[in-house]
């Protein structure tokens, strides 16, 4: 397919295609909370409003003329969600509601008929909740044990050993940005014959991968933090082991035949995509893949790293701040001492700022950083040294009447 990307990167341009930014009624509105889930650009809610008052149908389905024409369409969002990834095939791509989904399907459908009392499942320390969770629950169910790994300080060489069945990891970072390095730990992983899931929310955005190259096995992200619609999510997993994989949900469209006695699994993807799904979602965020097609995302990358360069350059000059964030990361988390990030969070808020404080789904590592919660800034392209500022200015107010 011929590439469409412009060879540069204009902010403005691209700031105006997102309504929510340029509505009078939300006024001088500065969002920070990307990180959380991203702004939508103006195709994505045309795309999503289309399906619903225009050319409503389900999908694989119907025979009516709009039914084939939406479910060549569905088609066509599974092949550029295969691209974006690099996934060679379009039937090792499922469609999930999000990450989460992804994961737990990889828990329950491929690790619980696999592990064995004493096998081990590696959890590096930087996990999101929904890359913790489901390991632990399937853990119970097994016998089996998740080993934390320690990313930054332990070599997952000297970890991993023959009962190691799964290493699950992010592909970056919700709370610092850091991104450990997939190709590395792909080769050590498979070195033991073991498999490697990695948790994409927060790497796709800024970092597109290709899940051939880094040798892959599971690969699960969201749609919603990638200018998509909410609830829609996609799991890329190697054929071999999603078509070696029990099928998780039963209903419509995933089966070829069945009686009160037994039933016959559909070929993939079907499989795994019991019941109806969200077809507009889909369709709508197949609108956004493609209008990323036209986005250079290098150039849009280094000018959100920018940003929030500019950002911890300011942050720094704060009394008593730490910053727990990596350098050449498109989010800052830091805390102040003797103020509570929910204080700020209220305060900014009233000013019309938008911000994520507390936690962030990632309670192991908030207790590895010594703290009970962080403030965080995420950037994306859409932002600007205005927001930057407009931030600065009500924080350094916020602080004076906290202090």
């Amino acid at each position: 397919m011929t590439n469409n990307r412009s060879t540069q990167f204009e902010p403005n341009q691209f700031r105006s295609q997102f309504p929510v930014l340029n509505s009078s009624e939300n006024g001088d509105f500065v969002y920070l909370d990307s990180a959380a889930t991203s702004l939508k650009p103006q195709v994505m809610i045309d795309a999503l409003q289309n399906y619903y008052s225009k050319h409503t149908a389900t999908v694989a389905r119907s025979l009516h003329k709009d039914a084939m024409r939406i479910t060549a369409d569905y088609d066509l969002a599974r092949q550029r969600v295969a691209k974006f990834i690099g996934a060679t095939e379009c039937d090792e791509i499922i469609w999930t509601s999000g990450t989460t989904e992804s994961i737990n399907l990889i828990a329950q459908s491929y690790a619980r008929s696999l592990l064995q009392p004493d096998d081990e499942i590696i959890v590096s320390d930087l996990e999101h909740h929904s890359n913790l969770i489901p390991w632990l629950i399937v853990a119970e169910q097994t016998g089996a044990k998740v080993t934390p790994w320690a990313i930054n300080d332990i070599a997952l060489s000297s970890l991993i050993n023959p009962k190691t069945k799964i290493v699950a990891v992010t592909q970056m970072s919700n709370v610092t940005g850091y991104c450990p390095d997939l190709a590395k730990i792909s080769a050590v992983v498979h070195n033991y014959g073991a498999v490697l899931v990695v948790d994409g929310a927060q790497g796709i955005v800024h970092n597109p991968i290709n899940v051939v190259d880094y040798d892959i096995d599971f690969y699960a992200f969201s749609a919603h933090k990638l200018y998509g619609p909410t609830g829609v999510g996609a799991l890329y997993g190697k054929k071999r082991l999603l078509a070696s994989m029990p099928v998780w949900q039963g209903g419509g469209k995933m089966l070829t035949q069945a009686s009160f006695t037994d039933f016959t699994p559909a070929p993939l993807p079907a499989k795994f995509e019991a019941g109806t799904p969200n077809i507009a979602g889909i369709l709508a965020f197949s609108a956004t893949l493609n209008w990323l097609e036209k986005v250079e995302i290098s150039a849009a990358n280094h000018y959100v790293e920018t940003l929030a360069d500019y950002a911890t350059a300011k942050l720094s000059k704060i009394d008593n701040i730490t910053i727990y964030s990596v350098p050449n990361s498109p989010l800052i988390s830091f805390t102040i001492a003797g103020i509570h990030h929910n204080d700020i969070a209220i305060l900014l808020s009233e000013q019309n700022i938008a911000i994520r404080t507390g936690e962030l789904c990632a309670q192991p590592l908030m207790k590895k950083l010594g703290c009970q919660g962080v403030i965080r800034l995420s950037f994306m392209p859409y932002n600007n040294h205005h927001d930057i500022d407009n931030f600065l200015n009500v924080l350094n107010d916020a602080l004076l009447l906290l202090k």
